[in-house]
């Protein structure tokens, strides 16, 4: 099995190449593409019970059909394989395989997974598996979720199943996607699912999930062979104070605490930021949250650090408000997901935006992994999302032309490229996403992918952006220009 591990990065490259052995991805999560949500003995998620809950999703959208990757995934296979790519990062969805978060596995569950997997290691295409992307067993849930301790010994019992299951056929594996979303989006602001809003539920639920990982680490390692890799995948938050002025610098401090240090303090550092703890002591007891030998658990080593962005983070000393929290790029809510930070007001980069009104700006990914390679200069590091939304659509002549797609990545996959060349340690990128899907709160609303979805008809329609991606694939290089 081919691992993701390719020669060296840390080499001189040309102005438009990538070092020989990068590798080049896309990556979905079950709950947004697979459908068939009651197919197989699968049971509603955190996402199924949300989706269906009136007011949640735009326009009352569910993932029950989705992108019906489910049954259509030998196709969408054949479409990688066209694209060139040289990986597929899926998400696995929990309840399919463990349908109430205990217990054995549903073997018709795990058998999809198995023949997904098949499917692309015959296509040449390097399977790495997510174990959480965002879709907890709602049993779980109703037990209190990932604010009770109990959820992370339940997650490293599942992590063990599918390292059983799938360790033969999958040799990279990721524990957790974005747990600042799964933690203060779903229980801070409660724009994502299970819509709680308890800045106390948002900090245990960090980490709790902080454990989670750590106790799945250890999981795998015991079940997985010697060759097998472990990652965390983050979408830390490149962050910016919007002036020089001290109030914004400090408003930058917090976010960067909340944001991003409440998970690499204690997964690459030992311990969560002093700073962090004195900023939400008000809100949490961290001496009651943190059990003697959960450190140690979560600071158990990884292989490569998944990084997800999309946007910076500008942020400026504010007054809180509704206002204020619709303004931070997350989604809409009278709550704000940032615990001990709450008056912090957020601005957009620059007024180039995505559908998402999301700042386009490459210089933040090369910031973000020259940082990252700064402060961590022996971990090795993969791009496991970074793409765009924008109001897609088929021509006349039934093609779909997006061009700001392909400028949109030109700039990012640039910025990639020079962090290499500075001497970071960048592995791979993974575009997200390889197809139209289910945008969590966004419903059907937003367009990501680089192959159209009709959902009407689930046609797969490549678009312009998916020649451009597998020509930089084969040439293993950018273009000279974004055409």
């Amino acid at each position: 099995m081919t691992a993701v591990r390719p020669e060296t990065t840390a080499q001189r490259v040309s102005d438009t190449a990538f070092p020989p052995g990068f590798v080049w991805g896309a990556a979905t999560a079950a709950y947004q593409v697979e459908g068939a949500a009651a197919a197989d003995g699968r049971t509603p998620s955190i996402w199924d019970t949300f989706s269906h809950t009136p007011g949640k999703v735009l326009n009352g959208d569910t993932g029950d059909i989705a992108a019906d990757h489910y049954h259509r995934y030998r196709d969408d296979v054949a479409l990688m394989k066209d694209l060139g790519l040289k990986s597929y990062r899926f998400s696995v969805s929990w309840s399919r395989v463990q349908p109430t978060g205990r217990g054995p596995a549903v073997q018709r569950g795990l058998d999809f997974y198995r023949r997904l997997t098949d499917e692309l290691l015959g296509a040449g295409i390097t399977p790495v598996a997510t174990l959480y992307h965002w879709d907890l067993p709602q049993e779980l849930e109703d037990s209190g979720g990932w604010p009770q301790r109990d959820t992370a010994y339940r997650f490293a019992e599942y992590a063990d199943i599918m390292g059983r299951a799938l360790g033969d056929r999958v040799g990279v594996w990721t524990t957790l996607n974005e747990p600042w979303c799964s933690a203060f989006l779903g229980y801070g602001s409660g724009v994502h699912a299970p819509g709680r809003t308890d800045p106390a539920a948002a900090l245990r639920a960090a980490h709790h999930l902080n454990l989670g990982h750590g106790l799945a680490v250890g999981a795998l390692r015991s079940v997985l062979p010697n060759s097998a890799q472990i990652s965390l995948t983050l979408n830390l938050h490149q962050v910016n104070p919007l002036t020089d002025a001290p109030a914004d610098v400090e408003a930058a401090r917090r976010i960067d605490a909340v944001g991003n240090r409440v998970f690499t303090g204690p997964v690459l550092d030992g311990d969560y930021p002093e700073d962090l703890r004195a900023d939400t002591a008000h809100i949490v007891d961290w001496g009651e949250l943190v059990h003697d030998g959960d450190l140690a658990e979560i600071s158990r080593p990884i292989d490569v650090l998944g990084v997800n962005y999309y946007s910076p983070t500008v942020v400026s000393q504010g007054d809180k408000s509704a206002d204020n929290a619709r303004n931070d790029g997350h989604g809409a809510s009278e709550h704000s997901p940032w615990p001990g930070a709450e008056d912090v007001s957020f601005h957009l980069a620059n007024d180039r935006v995505t559908a998402m009104n999301w700042s386009i700006e490459p210089q933040g990914l090369y910031r973000l992994l020259t940082d990252l390679a700064a402060s961590h200069p022996e971990l090795p590091l993969m791009v496991t999302e970074n793409g765009a939304a924008f109001d897609d659509y088929i021509s006349p002549e039934g093609v779909v032309n997006d061009p700001q797609r392909i400028a949109y990545l030109h700039g990012h996959l640039d910025a990639v490229r020079r962090a290499i060349a500075d001497g970071a340690d960048v592995r791979g990128y993974f575009l997200w996403s390889l197809m139209d899907n289910f945008e969590w709160s966004y419903g059907y609303s937003k367009r990501f992918g680089t192959i159209y979805v009709d959902y009407s008809t689930q046609r797969r329609i490549p678009k312009a952006s998916s020649g451009w991606y597998a020509d930089v694939i084969k040439r293993n290089a950018l273009p000279d220009s974004e055409d």
